[in-house]
């Protein structure tokens, strides 16, 4: 099934786009798709014990279950004054 994948502020950096369009496998979770991520790009792996998920734009567990043409967005921790 395929899935669209938002990424934010430094994550969007390493993978050089805000929005990727892949495909996972049936049954996939939102855990799936970042580890799917992690693999393609590997520097996003060091974000993965702090990063905050949404599915379809609500914020989810990343044990959450995908659906085809869901949208999952992943957040990294956001620092500031």
């Amino acid at each position: 099934m395929h899935v669209t994948i938002r990424l934010f502020a430094r994550l969007r950096e390493l993978a050089g786009a805000s929005e990727l369009r892949r495909e996972v496998p049936d049954g996939a979770s939102a855990q799936d798709a970042w580890d799917a991520l992690a693999r393609e790009f590997p520097a996003v792996k060091d974000y993965g014990r702090s990063i905050s998920c949404a599915v379809n734009e609500d914020y989810a567990r990343l044990t959450s279950p995908l659906h085809e043409d869901d949208e999952v967005a992943f957040l990294p921790p956001v620092s500031g004054g």
